[in-house]
């Protein structure tokens, strides 16, 4: 019973196709509810402090069905995708189509990046290649590289692409972080197959195969349906980007690991990444945004991060701290002090 809570994501699909099918102020429902409804209520729900206990722990790490949830959203993400392609051709005004359009976005966002970023941690090969085909529907599937190989490893430190900078705005924290984790997954994979004693454009490197995919993909949207409709797709896919690119600056913004005296950076605790345990959007992103505890360890499943006392904690949950991070002389007002304390 524990696991139907996560079942919500559904949702988003509901939102989403409400406003694939009809016109007016409604085609922007999506946005509406996850950055309008979402952040209302969380100032009225109480935040969840609640952790398993080791019995309760052991019995959900056993439960098949948060991972099933985690399959389900494959072909809904597809599903939307295909629906979208045709949707978008519809004859609609400006603001229906920017409205449908961002739609889609927050569906490559929350679903395609948000949970192929879950599954991308597993330790078995079926559950990341689901990942990476969610990554792939968001054109983002060089973060699985990047954000296992690089990020877990020097998250807040100066030497992570995606740790934001106190007082860095959030605008140029997207293009940063976006195109320099790019960079750094060609060198991780590029490296790795130096280590193997391979050519750099061997198929064994993620980052070759993924470009021949992403490349495909687009090529593929192109001859089917024109060209307008590929750059709508790359429009909804920015969008899912820029979510992801949000989330990365609010969880990280400002925090910075100290050095020994060998300078080597001290190990990652659960004081390096900011935590939210407002409960709408904690179930609604898989557990996302208990964050601390997913950097202290990576490979733990989401329905098993817990809240700890020493975890930074933001002040409301992150679809509200995603909106005030598009106004930084408020979001610098708010968390600023919080970094000093």
């Amino acid at each position: 019973m524990k696991a139907l809570k996560y079942f919500s994501i559904l949702i988003l699909p509901l939102v989403v196709w409400i406003s694939f099918t009809n016109k007016g102020w409604i085609t922007h429902l999506p946005a509406i509810v996850f950055f309008g409804f979402v952040p209302l209520l969380e100032f009225f729900i109480s935040p969840n402090k609640n952790n398993f206990t080791k019995e309760e722990e052991q019995e959900e790490k056993e439960n098949k069905l948060y991972t099933y949830l985690l399959y389900l959203t494959l072909p809904i993400q597809i599903g939307f995708l295909i629906f979208f392609f045709y949707v978008i051709q519809e004859p609609l005004t400006i603001s229906e189509f920017f409205g449908r359009i961002f739609g889609m976005g927050i569906m490559c966002g929350v679903i395609g990046i948000n949970v192929g970023h879950e599954l991308g941690h597993r330790n078995n090969r079926f559950d990341e290649f689901i990942g990476e085909i969610l990554l792939f529907t968001s054109l983002n599937t060089h973060f699985l590289p990047y954000h296992n190989g690089g990020h877990h490893f020097n998250v807040a430190t100066p030497e992570d692409a995606a740790t934001a900078r106190k007082n860095e705005l959030v605008f140029t924290f997207w293009i940063r972080s976006h195109f320099s984790s790019y960079a750094e997954a060609w060198k991780l994979e590029n490296n790795r197959m130096r280590q193997e004693n391979r050519h750099w454009l061997h198929p064994q490197n993620r980052m070759v195969i993924y470009t021949i995919c992403n490349v495909l993909l687009l090529l593929l949207i192109f001859l089917t349906f024109g060209k307008f409709v590929m750059l709508c797709f790359v429009g909804a896919a920015v969008s899912g980007i820029i979510l992801l690119e949000t989330v990365n600056y609010i969880e990280h913004y400002g925090m910075l690991r100290t050095k020994n005296e060998h300078g080597r950076y001290e190990k990652v605790k659960r004081n390096h990444s900011w935590n939210s345990d407002h409960q709408i959007g904690q179930i609604l992103l898989f557990n996302l945004s208990r964050h601390s505890d997913h950097h202290y360890n990576g490979s733990k499943h989401y329905q098993l991060l817990k809240t700890l006392p020493e975890s930074p904690q933001m002040p409301t949950g992150y679809p509200g701290m995603m909106l005030l991070a598009i106004f930084p002389p408020l979001w610098f007002w708010v968390m600023n002090k919080r970094i000093l304390n």
